[in-house]
């Protein structure tokens, strides 16, 4: 067994641990990166870049329906699921190849193999001991389901329906999160009829009440059927397709019944408990410098409760090596961390909901304001609907943004810098956003909240 030292020791390869493995390696640290299965994690495997990939496939699927409205002669033959899995995989190779060659030009050892925690800051894997003087945890996370609801056969998570080598004609999706609306909207793009099952009020219950209204208003509006406030209460599947039954004494059929009801934090069997590290119902506990109960071990990504995104596993990744180094990096705000949900309307969304501003501030202290994307000209162009919701602290900064349209998940940029950076309606009206841009529908948003509305209705 051979024994192996390094200034950090990192398991596993994803978002989290790639970021704070090349962080590190920049800052002139030894690492030793392990992973078991391939760098980049889910995110780049299994979940953003193919889901992504699969989304862009829908959008080309829709705008050749539609081609005839822009004066463009062209048919909609059919989808060629094995092309658009090759176009897909493409681009993850690509990346791949790319994060593995920027990893391997830095010092930084890949370990391939299953890695687990057997002292504190020691990990062993394949029989030899790798030990940090500081060690980050970076296990991310699994596809969870329903107690009593087994993965299998017609009834799948997102990996598996990323490997579906056909369309299927009829689909239940279980979940209204952001997994369940964005395999929703692939799937009806792509030809299929799909009914969404949630359990809680509305689709995308962690969106403001306005933008999850305007996502069920557009998926009704796109044949996307939904039940929601209604929970699943069991299926039989047989080799032709799924019968779903709902507590209501309802039934559903379908092809496949897609489980899409969140992700749960990879922990167990990796001897985190074992060696100190506190730990509540899978996830691991860290203060606010994301060092776990025991001295020197830190935790990045889906493993901390928050937040489950690839962006803030990088970004804890990069704190994390900086927090190592004895540079003090600033705190990340998690109410600062956007979100961009890629259905067809995309939703994007940065800071408080008016809820939780209201809750946080009190409902007379808070101002608000939609700007509907009918006033902007690319809007337009481009033939969707939606709107930018501010939020805003009265005579204070704007707390929360909240947008939902075809592509607006391309705004979130500015959105996130203006919440950040905690600028005043007033601030951003200054600025000058390009026209014809679907981004002057923040700039117009601003200047509506900073009492002087132009293309809006005030």
């Amino acid at each position: 067994m051979a024994e192996h030292n390094f200034d950090v020791v990192i398991l596993g390869g994803g978002s989290g641990g790639y970021a704070a493995a090349l962080r590190s390696a920049q800052l002139g640290k030894s690492v030793a990166l392990i992973e078991r299965d391939k760098l980049g994690g889910t995110c780049l495997h299994r979940g953003c870049i193919p889901t992504k990939a699969l989304l862009h496939s829908a959008e080309v699927a829709d705008v050749t329906r539609e081609a005839s409205h822009a004066g463009v002669q062209a048919n909609f033959v059919g989808i060629d699921m094995p092309q658009v899995n090759k176009y897909r995989d493409g681009i993850v190779d690509r990346l791949f190849k790319g994060l593995t060659g920027l990893v391997g030009s830095k010092n930084i050892t890949v370990v391939a193999g299953e890695g687990r925690l057997v002292a504190p800051k020691t990990v062993a894997v394949n029989g030899d001991h790798y030990t940090g003087k500081n060690v980050v945890l970076a296990t991310g996370s699994y596809s969870r389901t329903l107690p009593g609801l087994e993965i299998g056969g017609r009834v799948m998570t997102s990996e598996h329906a990323l490997a579906l080598e056909f369309v299927p004609g009829k689909v239940i999706v279980l979940g209204g999160g952001v997994i369940g609306v964005e395999f929703a909207s692939i799937w009806k793009s792509f030809g299929a009829e799909v009914t969404i099952i949630e359990g809680l009020p509305t689709l995308v219950p962690n969106e403001d009440a306005a933008v999850s209204k305007a996502m069920e208003r557009a998926f009704r509006k796109r044949g996307i059927e939904f039940k929601t406030g209604v929970r699943f209460s069991g299926v039989t599947q047989s080799a032709t397709g799924v019968v779903v039954s709902l507590e209501s004494g309802e039934t559903l059929e379908a092809e496949i019944l897609l489980v899409a009801v969140g992700r749960g934090p990879n922990t167990a069997g990796f001897g985190y408990e074992e060696q100190g590290v506190k730990v509540d119902r899978g996830y691991v506990l860290t203060n606010d410098r994301l060092e776990t109960s025991v001295a020197g071990v830190y935790a990045a990504g889906d493993i901390v409760p928050g937040l489950q995104l690839a962006h803030r596993g990088f970004q804890q990744g990069i704190f994390i090596a900086e927090e190592i180094a004895g540079l003090n990096p600033v705190t990340i705000d998690e109410n600062g961390i956007p979100k961009v949900t890629y259905s067809e309307p995309e939703i994007a969304s940065v800071g408080l909901t008016e809820a939780k501003a209201a809750e946080k501030y009190g409902a007379d202290n808070i101002s608000t304001y939609e700007y509907n994307l009918g006033g902007n000209g690319k809007s337009q162009i481009l033939g969707t609907t939606g709107f930018v919701k501010l939020i805003r602290q009265n005579n204070g900064p704007v707390i929360g943004i909240h947008m939902i349209g075809s592509r607006v998940g391309e705004q979130i940029g500015e959105a996130q810098l203006i919440v950040n950076w905690e600028a005043y309606p007033e601030d951003v009206a200054s600025l000058v956003h390009a026209h014809p841009t679907q981004n002057e529908a923040l700039g117009e948003a601003h200047l509506a909240l900073a009492g002087k509305p132009l293309h809006a209705h005030a």
